[in-house]
């Protein structure tokens, strides 16, 4: 066997790997997590069968059902991909609910504005502003975590809190965009050139889900073809190594939170661009955390949130179903959830880190040996 086909099968191996990580431990997590749910669901005096089957029923047994699904897995497509570049770059992002407030407040300004233009381009206008807004907003925590070594969660868990109170303030009168004297403080309503389109009509389904995949799909070709995707890579891999090999790691991780916050600041306007039609205190309750828990699903493989979002948010809607049917209590869908992470977090940390970087640096020699 000569060098190249060595080489070769080395690659198909490190791809095995790779796949591996990426597609098999996720499921396997989720199918320990679902198996765990329907002991619990067994112990309440439920058939777990019969709970699963009105769940899915809830979520995919009419396309007004699977509409919902999509809609609701839109932010979660976003935000997940946000926290799944982290993720890759050895960073913990846990701000995506921050930047969806931030987000919606920065489309929701141009978004209430009658500024008599086509529609498309007042979308775009809007979706610009919360991009920028939540970028910028995103900046802070990163800014401090690369060049003040700040812990990023700390500071991002903080950072929500004040986003959402700042939202709040945002639609209480006498601001200008709130509504005057509404019953719950909002915002004005959208402008009808500012509203995403409706492609199913009786359903709520938007232009957004299909956002999301798109751009999980890009981040993913990024992360895995280019040189900067390589660069985040080796961050998340040996922090050391990529600063001794010449990347400027602390203009790495800036950028890998502003993609981040972008990411999350476009799920949040297009929530209320799509869905909401005004902004308010709370409207994205719980979808940050859930984004966090989309890319450890994920293994913060961007083309793995895809998947996990659309079932997180299959969960979510045939939840809802399952509880009417049989009266299992809504809490154990997230129930399910959560134990979906812990599996999929503890099959991840049964591998010592050492060893792992140990692979990854006999990988590169190979490469280096094949390459000279």
């Amino acid at each position: 066997m000569n060098k190249t086909d060595k080489f070769s099968n080395k690659v198909e191996i490190s791809f095995l790997e790779d796949f591996g990580t990426a597609i098999i431990r996720p499921l396997l997590g989720i199918f320990l997590g679902l198996l765990s749910g329907g002991i619990l669901i067994a112990a309440s005096g439920v058939n777990p069968f019969t709970a699963y089957a009105a769940m899915a029923r809830g979520a995919f047994s009419t396309p007004q059902s699977f509409a919902n699904v999509l809609v609701r897995a839109s932010p979660l497509l976003l935000g997940g991909a946000g926290v799944a570049i982290g993720i890759k770059a050895g960073v913990w992002n846990i701000g995506m609910e921050g930047y969806m407030y931030m987000g919606a407040i920065g489309a929701g300004i141009v978004g209430i504005l009658p500024l008599h233009i086509p529609s498309f381009l007042h979308i775009i206008l809007c979706l610009i502003a919360g991009i920028i807004t939540a970028g910028i907003w995103g900046s802070i925590p990163g800014y401090l975590r690369a060049y003040h070594g700040v812990n990023e969660v700390t500071v991002t868990i903080m950072m929500n809190y004040i986003a959402q109170f700042f939202c709040s303030w945002m639609v209480h009168e006498p601001q200008f965009m709130a509504e005057p004297g509404s019953f719950f403080p909002m915002s004005l309503s959208m402008v009808e050139t500012a509203k995403l389109p409706i492609l199913m009509r009786g359903t709520s389904l938007h232009p957004g889900f299909i956002i999301g995949i798109v751009l999980c799909i890009i981040l993913f070709l990024i992360i895995r073809l280019t040189a900067f995707g390589f660069q985040i890579r080796m961050l998340g891999t040996n922090p050391e190594a990529a600063r001794y090999a010449g990347v400027n790691t602390k203009k790495q991780i800036l950028t890998v939170f502003i993609i981040g916050a972008i990411l999350g600041g476009l799920a949040g306007a297009i929530e209320i661009l799509g869905l909401k039609y005004r902004v308010y205190m709370d409207f994205v309750a719980g979808v940050g955390n859930e984004s966090v828990a989309v890319a450890l699903l994920a293994s913060g493989n961007p083309i793995g949130v895809i998947a996990t979002a659309l079932f997180l948010s299959a969960l979510k809607v045939g939840g809802a179903t399952m509880s009417i049917s049989t009266g299992v209590g809504g809490p154990a869908t997230t129930i399910i959830i959560a134990l979906c992470v812990i599996f999929v977090i503890a099959m991840g940390q049964g591998e010592p880190k050492q060893l792992r970087l140990d692979k990854e640096e006999k990988k590169d020699v190979e490469v280096n040996q094949h390459v000279s």
